[in-house]
């Protein structure tokens, strides 16, 4: 009898493991223990149960984590609303543009090994950038526009890179001649690899000077091709042995494997995201990967560690105070684009932000319309998917879904509910 006593209490005791083993971190018995109200967290929800039930949203998993331990996870609505498969905590997402992180991180890894120097041009480790020159559009008496080229007052360095100054652009965003040409050449096109990605940029003149110019980019594509000529491996080899395992990110990667493919977050209907049921030819560093919430916060939960998680040390905790602070200089010009894009997001003075190297980052206490700390930091993805770090706090917040047309909205709201909640 108790033999049988024992198996069954360690049987209970396993099956209790697994949730905690689940979210990523440690699970606080209850949301008070991390300082948080769980009749406060209820606002969350039924926010979150409410734009489901409106179809902004189909589905999304919200985590927050405070102290090192998660004291609020839930799944809303569904993980495919056309099969009414509901959403699990540990569906897996899209990250897009949440990607960024990873190789501004991959970058660092190899500054602090003594095998990439920010500093320096591109040039140094793409040669084809070395001759690249900066678009100028020319409005002639009829009123046509023509594009010409003037030689670059200074190269870019992997600094820009990592802070969207190089003076590379996205074609997608805005319109301009320079874009045109990145459209033509089929820049984001998923069938390339990183360098033939670089091959073709290396043949269409900078948007902007660079330096002078924050415009967001496909800056971190073309650091992900440093990263692959700096370490000797393909970009999903290297966040694969070099971040993901030593951090037991399991459902983190460039693909989604057969057997979790039932996993997926789908998107609304008529909502086009990319494939990702088998390995790709481009591993974008600027928006290529997959992942679940359990996943990033461990990815964050390391960083606000100051580069190191259960005695796994990625980067030193003075590379994490470079990487989040602000890197743009006084004076810098923004794109077009990035009021319509960004809002209340965007790394501007006008909402007291700036911008390191890999996300967005909060300069001021003021001017901002929404909840945060001065030294917070962020970034979000084209599908949906957003997270900060509060350091002042001891904050992490994620929200991760597959809903485009809505992303601005619910990071809006994410901001307010989960500040509102904290109670300690």
């Amino acid at each position: 009898m108790k033999l049988a006593r024992l198996a069954t209490i360690t049987l209970l005791a396993s099956l209790l493991a697994g949730p905690v083993l689940a979210q990523g971190l440690p699970k606080a018995d209850k949301p008070e223990d991390v300082g948080l109200s769980g009749a406060r967290l209820k606002r969350l929800s039924d926010v979150m149960k409410a734009g489901v039930a409106k179809g902004e949203i189909p589905g999304a998993v919200v985590l927050i984590a405070r102290n090192g331990k998660v004291g609020y996870v839930e799944a809303f609505g569904f993980r495919d609303a056309e099969a009414k498969a509901p959403m699990k905590p540990d569906a897996i997402f899209r990250l897009a543009s949440m990607t960024k992180p990873f190789t501004s991180l991959a970058a660092m890894m190899l500054a602090e090994e003594g095998k990439l120097e920010i500093a320096y041009p591109v040039s140094r480790y793409l040669p084809e950038f070395k001759d690249l020159k900066v678009g100028v559009e020319v409005r002639d008496g009829g009123g046509t526009i023509n594009l010409t080229t003037e030689p670059v007052k200074r190269e870019m360095t992997v600094q820009d890179l990592m802070r969207h100054t190089s003076g590379l652009t996205y074609g997608v965003f805005g319109q301009s001649e320079v874009k045109k040409q990145y459209n033509a050449a089929k820049a984001l096109d998923a069938g390339q690899t990183n360098a033939e990605l670089v091959a073709k940029l290396s043949k269409i003149p900078l948007q902007y000077q660079p330096g002078t110019t924050w415009e967001y980019s496909m800056s971190t594509d073309v650091l992900a091709r440093v990263v692959e000529v700096a370490s000797g491996m393909d970009f999903d080899q290297f966040v694969a042995t070099r971040i993901a395992k030593p951090l037991k990110l399991a459902d983190s990667g460039f693909w989604v494997e057969q057997a979790k493919q039932g996993r997926i977050a789908a998107p609304p209907k008529g909502v086009n995201v990319p494939v990702v049921t088998a390995k790709p030819n481009w591993f974008s560093g600027g928006g290529g990967m997959v992942g679940t919430a359990a996943d990033y916060v461990r990815f964050c939960q390391m960083l606000l560690n100051g580069g190191q998680l259960d005695g796994v040390r990625l980067v030193s905790r003075k590379t994490i105070e470079l990487m989040t602070a602000n890197h743009l200089p006084p004076g810098i010009q923004y794109g077009a684009a990035t009021p319509v894009l960004f809002q209340a997001l965007a790394p501007t003075p006008e909402f007291g932000q700036g911008f390191g190297l890999g996300f967005a980052v909060r300069t001021d206490t003021g001017r901002n319309p929404l909840h945060g700390s001065q030294g917070d930091y962020f970034w979000g993805g084209a599908y949906g998917t957003y997270f900060w770090i509060d350091p002042k706090e001891k904050l992490i917040a994620i929200l991760m879904m597959q809903a485009p047309a809505a992303r601005l909205h619910y990071r809006y709201l994410m901001r307010e509910m989960v500040y509102q909640a904290i109670v300690n």
